[in-house]
């Protein structure tokens, strides 16, 4: 049976799969939007740190589906992770530490966890993929999100037989390193978005921790710290994605990039197989004779496609992108700004640091600081000049959070 035939089954069954959301901020409140319309799902409980965000999904829900449902509503996400109601959780937070927070008391509940919480899985995802195995239960990403988006196009060239050279995305923002709340405020209300989720788009710190998410999923690591960035159309994406030899930027294949020019796709620089299979993909594609080619996908439609991943999770217990083992990448913290020895640094989308991609094994070597884990009561040991990559000599760090905690015994597990 296909996804939609099994979710048809549910309707008929009058067994909704009943989703429980934790986050009704822009991409939660879409998602909710989106479930309403579906067969065979309900929303049955939404939590926000803000009631009348929760409640005013709730009622957006109601307004556009069919069957109305009591929804619970709550500022304290355990009452929906924990409601007899709920069989399936997804974490549209975005916040490192709330999204530990969420995927422990969603293990202990035993349920199911679909993120739309890039930076909790990059600092804590191997750990709990681990976890969620052990007891049985799900835990991914979601669809419709860059990494999983681009994963998919991985995965159709894979098992086709194909050669995956590159794999990445188109950045939707121009690269503001040093954007903040405050530059973001104006823009970010004209979105309906939170400042800190914008500023984090702007510095860079999501592309860096898609990529990184994508990188721990399918085995590829960034070609240099913060990947190459270039700026290309279609045709220039897969000319300057090639050897320093051939005339392009890297210095090795099996990576992840991002590109300016080509957003909001997702795509994968692929190579024939063998000279019958290069000759048919001149043919087909209609770009001229070419050793590479660009699979595309030229949308991302984000938490619009989240229910996808919530109704195979639940129907199916399969996922969208998930870890594959130890971390391979890494998101660490950048001063954004001259920091002060004793000042409070926050942490993604704040005022002091951004995040860089690089590899897990140049995280160890140079003693860096996953970007995760920068927040709460973290406090600067010595005078921090903008530009620099922290450590640990750098940064006192906030142990007392669930998320360091968790990330401490992921170290350990990993070892």
């Amino acid at each position: 049976m296909t996804l939609y035939s099994k979710l048809l089954e549910r309707e008929a069954q009058a067994n909704p799969i009943k989703v429980g959301v934790i986050g009704a901020g822009q991409m939660g409140y879409g998602m909710i939007s989106q479930i309403s319309t579906i067969p065979g799902m309900v929303v049955a409980g939404i939590s926000d740190i803000n009631l009348s965000n929760a409640d005013r999904a709730a009622q957006a829900f109601n307004q556009s589906s069919k069957q109305k449902v009591d929804i619970l509503t709550s500022t304290d996400f355990r009452e929906i992770v924990h409601s007899d109601s709920v069989e399936v959780i997804v974490d549209a937070t975005g916040v490192p530490e709330a999204g530990a927070k969420i995927a422990l008391e969603t293990l202990i509940a035993k349920k199911h966890l679909v993120l739309l919480n890039v930076e909790i899985d990059i600092t804590i995802g191997p750990l709990m993929k681990k976890l969620y195995d052990a007891a049985g239960l799900v835990y991914t990403g979601s669809d419709g999100d860059e990494p999983a988006a681009t994963a998919q196009l991985f995965e159709f060239a894979k098992s086709m037989g194909m050669k995956v050279l590159v794999a990445g995305k188109g950045k939707n923002n121009a690269l503001k390193v040093s954007a903040n709340p405050d530059t973001a405020a104006e823009e970010a209300a004209s979105k309906q978005m939170n400042s800190h989720m914008l500023a984090a788009f702007q510095d860079g710190t999501k592309t860096m921790a898609e990529m990184n998410l994508l990188a721990n999923a399918i085995g590829f690591v960034p070609d240099v710290p913060g990947m190459h960035g270039i700026s290309a159309d279609l045709k220039g994406t897969v000319e300057n994605l090639d050897l320093k030899e051939n005339g392009g930027v890297l210095d090795k294949f099996g990576v992840v990039e991002y590109v300016d020019g080509i957003a909001p796709g997702v795509f994968v620089i692929v190579e024939g197989q063998n000279e019958g299979v290069k000759h048919e993909m001149n043919y087909l594609l209609k770009v001229g004779d070419r050793d590479h080619h660009i699979i595309y996908r030229p949308y991302h439609l984000c938490s619009l496609e989240t229910p996808l991943t919530i109704a195979r999770a639940v129907l199916e217990h399969d996922y969208a992108i998930v870890p594959l083992g130890a971390p391979i990448a890494e998101t660490v913290a950048v001063a954004k700004r001259d920091i002060k020895a004793g000042e409070k640094i926050d942490g993604i989308g704040g005022f002091c640091v951004r995040g860089v991609v690089e590899t897990h094994e140049d995280m160890k070597k140079n003693d860096n600081v996953p970007i995760g884990l920068v927040g709460g009561n973290s406090v600067a040991k010595r005078d921090i000049k903008d530009g620099t990559f922290l450590t640990y000599d750098d940064i006192e760090l906030d142990e007392t959070t669930t998320v360091y905690k968790l990330r401490k015994l992921q170290d350990e597990t990993f070892a």
